[in-house]
């Protein structure tokens, strides 16, 4: 039986050294986490790892989860699945590995077709309605910072993070805890995902949009495509993500069940990944210890409203992500390697449903998040060519002016900024609410705010404003039978890894309805 330790080292002391010192029995080991601790680097404090290790004695191996499928056989109606992104394609890969196959409707292109698309967009402002950040294969966890982070407990997680090893992850994936693949690996990953499913059977429909579900007596029995063509089965899948807004308002119009949720929306912050370094490293800038980190959260005492850095993508990038063409959104990326030359994150506040925007209507939360990116692409329309990004240094933002100077900081952006106050663009409650909790940010993070960091917005799609009810159980539509909403864009998960496992257990869930397995 293998043995795990954990043991704390400074930074700069060879692991390896230390394990052959302290355990000349061992043959092998493993890193199951490295966690650093860089708190008071900064005032010269030395950083420290942390780590968890498995380690192997004469004789021993390291103990693989490897699971056993039985093949169930194809389902009398082939499961549609609606979106390529990780919902969809974990729960076609989890019925591919029972023997059932599938049916993928992707609204976009494969990955690499798509990165062209979306690159022309950068550069030219040309925009492409079906192939951007959020739509395409992959869907928008294609461009993020790759982050496997999850805190839901489920037995499917172990499952997810294996498969990921299978189409080429590094092998630690599935045994490290907070695995990060960076945006470039995990398109890679993508691609081969999907090639296999194909070599299985599964029949995986690019450039190809669902209009509409088809219903009879209350229950969804197949969709219409935008050429006009019918597919039918008693098992529609939706994981169409956090931004289909077309598909939310024909929900709306066909009455199924759904409710108003919370999100947040505010600005990217970027600042030079050399100062956030610094701030975070103090003289231990430069000694390997990679792009520094932060998270930052602060609740008003008065609205009891919380804001808080999300997505922080360190050595990273700030993209323009939006879905249509009268609208601008922000998003951040990371590549693998994390080496930018900038780092950036999300800083956004709570909004709250009923309270925020109006209840009245079931889509108000859409509405709100529209009207903000609506001004952003206005504001940009106005001042430049309406691909730039909407942007202000953070010093003019406390100081609540925009000077004569027109010129910004380099930026990471690939699409450009156009210098405009971000009050102008947000509602009152949210640069109120930043301005407080960016006070507080900079007591904990000594130069956050700096005439080196520049503030991006709107970033407004940080997760659905809607919730579709399903059964606890068998995961389907509370209003609706054959329809099973899956994953971020159904309220039902929040990431990669989360809404990956949220497809796995859709999967079970069908695999139990039609051949009552349930292993």
């Amino acid at each position: 039986m293998t043995k795990k330790i954990q043991f704390t080292l400074d930074y700069n002391i060879d692991v390896e050294d230390h394990l052959e010192k302290n355990y000349p029995e061992m043959t092998d080991y493993r890193i199951l986490n490295q966690a650093l601790d860089a708190r008071g680097a900064n005032r010269g404090k030395v950083p420290r790892y942390t780590y968890n290790i498995e380690i192997l004695l004469a004789g021993e191996q390291f103990e693989a989860v490897q699971e056993k499928f039985v093949n169930v056989g194809p389902f009398t109606n082939i499961p549609i699945i609606i979106g390529a992104g990780p919902g969809g394609l974990f729960c076609a890969l989890r019925l591919a590995d029972f023997g059932v196959n599938s049916i993928v409707i992707e609204r976009g292109d494969r990955a690499h077709s798509r990165m062209l698309h979306i690159a022309k967009f950068w550069r030219y402002g040309v925009f492409d309605a079906e192939n951007n950040v959020c739509y395409g294969e992959g869907g928008a966890g294609l461009f993020s910072d790759g982050k496997l982070i999850t805190r839901i407990k489920s037995p499917f997680v172990q499952y997810v993070m294996n498969r990921f090893v299978d189409f080429g992850a590094p092998k630690e994936t599935a045994y490290i805890s907070n695995p990060h693949l960076g945006s470039n690996k995990i398109r890679g990953l993508i691609n081969k995902m999907t090639d296999f499913l194909r070599e299985r059977g599964t029949v995986v429909r690019y450039n190809t949009r669902v209009d509409r579900l088809i219903i009879e007596n209350g229950e969804v029995i197949g969709v219409e495509l935008n050429n006009g063509e019918k597919l039918y089965s008693k098992y529609i899948v939706l994981a169409t993500g956090h931004s289909a807004k077309e598909i939310y308002v024909h929900l709306d119009d066909l009455k199924v069940e759904m409710k108003q949720k919370d999100f947040a929306v505010g600005v990217r912050i970027e600042h030079p990944r050399e100062l956030i370094d610094q701030i975070q490293y103090g003289d231990f800038k430069g000694q390997d210890l990679g792009a520094a980190r932060y998270r930052l959260s602060y609740e008003d005492s008065f609205s009891k409203k919380g804001t808080y850095s999300f997505c922080m993508c360190p050595g990273g990038y700030v993209l323009s992500s939006g879905t249509e063409t009268n609208g601008i959104v922000v998003n951040g990326m990371s590549n693998y390697a994390r080496n930018s030359r900038w780092s950036n994150a999300a800083l956004v506040v709570s909004v709250k449903a009923g309270i925020d925007f109006e209840s009245s209507k079931l889509l108000g939360g859409l509405n709100f998040q529209h009207k903000i990116e609506e001004k952003a692409f206005e504001a940009s329309k106005q001042n430049a060519s309406g691909k730039e990004l909407p942007a202000q240094t953070l010093l003019e933002f406390m100081e609540n002016k925009i000077s004569s100077n027109n010129t910004l900081n380099k930026t990471s952006a690939p699409s450009g900024l156009v210098k405009t106050s971000i009050r102008e663009i947000l509602p009152t409650f949210v640069t109120k609410h930043l301005e407080n909790a960016l006070l507080k940010f900079d007591e904990s993070l000594k130069g956050f705010i700096s005439d080196k960091a520049v503030l991006i917005a709107p970033e407004t799609r940080t997760s659905s404003p809607v919730t579709i009810l399903r059964d606890k159980v068998s995961l389907e539509s509370t209003s609706h039978h054959g329809l099973f909403p899956c994953g971020e864009g159904a309220g039902h998960a929040g990431g990669i890894t989360s809404a990956a496992v949220d497809g796995v257990k859709i999967a079970m869930s069908l695999i139990k309805k039609e051949k009552g397995f349930d292993p």
